[in-house]
């Protein structure tokens, strides 16, 4: 890894305190240098992304891990927005649930998701998806920067 190299940042939409320790933890060994910011529930997460309050400065995330099951605010409807708003829809949104409902899957590709991962319960098997995450989202996949999505959002 390159000191120089711009960290991917990612924002994990999420309200399980030992899904986000262990989830921050693993991103933090990757070998790919990233920055995790947390949101708490849907409502921090809209906050967030539309840079209001106390997150003004924060600049928009690279990828986006989205929890279903959230207080104030689900994931979906927090998916929906992010799809529905010319700025924020190019950001890849991976649905990170405990949910295996067929109707969740359906709803969340129906709103463009761009992936969705049901949480395994065994920790080797949550380890092994969060790796599989870094590897294809981190390394392989090429993300859209948040200068290069400005020039879209200014001249469609």
């Amino acid at each position: 890894m390159k000191d120089t190299e711009i960290p991917v940042k990612i924002m994990l939409v999420e309200d399980n305190p030992g899904d986000i320790r262990l989830i921050k933890e693993l991103f933090k060994d990757a070998d790919i240098k990233n920055q995790v910011n947390v949101a708490f529930d849907g409502e921090e997460a809209l906050q967030m992304l539309h840079q209001e309050g106390k997150f003004t400065s924060l600049s928009l995330p690279n990828l986006i891990l989205l929890d279903l099951n959230l207080p104030k605010i689900d994931g979906k409807e927090v998916l929906k927005e992010i799809k529905n708003d010319n700025w924020l829809m190019y950001i890849p949104v991976i649905i990170l649930t405990t949910s295996r409902e067929e109707n969740d899957i359906i709803e969340t590709y129906r709103y463009s998701a761009n992936s969705f991962i049901t949480k395994p319960v065994d920790l080797d098997r949550f380890i092994r998806v969060i790796d599989a995450i870094q590897e294809f989202w981190l390394k392989i996949v090429k993300l859209p920067k948040e200068n290069e999505i400005e020039k879209l959002t200014m001249n469609p």
